[in-house]
């Protein structure tokens, strides 16, 4: 099965998380949170927003982005941010890449983004003025792109397409 992995930089909102979770336990992406959280992961909302998919998704907490790094390279790392100047779908994803994401109020601060091991600074399109997306939304965006262009490997129920649906 195809599995990307997802990765929140200091992730502030517990419920945004629970719906990474879900997201994760959906695809077979893995999700990386890296600390400090804004949250317990015992949180009842980030609880309530993932329902009964704790169990079924990969999470995995790191200390810091160092160690993060350490766990996930060498690996192509794709960091999401209104400062991208390529669309998320020009990415030919493959298996085994990072999605990265900031952290709500801040998104991804400039050093991450300008960091060598960051292969390229994506950005989900939208119209001018509007300021982001829900991190959650966001996640699910890209996370389904890739895993779209990978054919939804593993996916439950879905014929070939031959590109037209009757």
């Amino acid at each position: 099965m195809t599995v990307f992995r997802i990765v929140y930089l200091t992730p502030q909102i517990g419920p945004n998380t629970g719906n990474a979770i879900r997201t994760a336990a959906a695809t077979g992406c893995e999700l990386h949170l890296i600390k400090p959280l804004g949250f317990e992961m015992s949180d009842r909302h980030l609880r309530r927003a993932g329902l009964d998919y704790h169990d079924l998704a990969s999470v995995t907490v790191h200390e810091n982005l160092d160690d993060a790094w350490t766990a996930l390279l060498p690996a192509r790392v794709y960091a999401f941010s209104a400062h991208g100047t390529r669309p998320h779908s020009d990415i030919a994803y493959r298996p085994g890449d990072v999605l990265l994401f900031g952290c709500e109020q801040r998104g991804l601060p400039p050093e991450v983004l300008a960091d060598g091991r960051v292969t390229a600074v994506a950005r989900i399109p939208m119209l001018p003025t509007r300021r982001s997306l829900n991190l959650a939304n966001a996640t699910a965006i890209v996370a389904y792109e890739a895993w779209r262009q990978n054919g939804y490997d593993g996916a439950a129920g879905l014929a070939p397409s031959d590109g037209e649906f009757a």
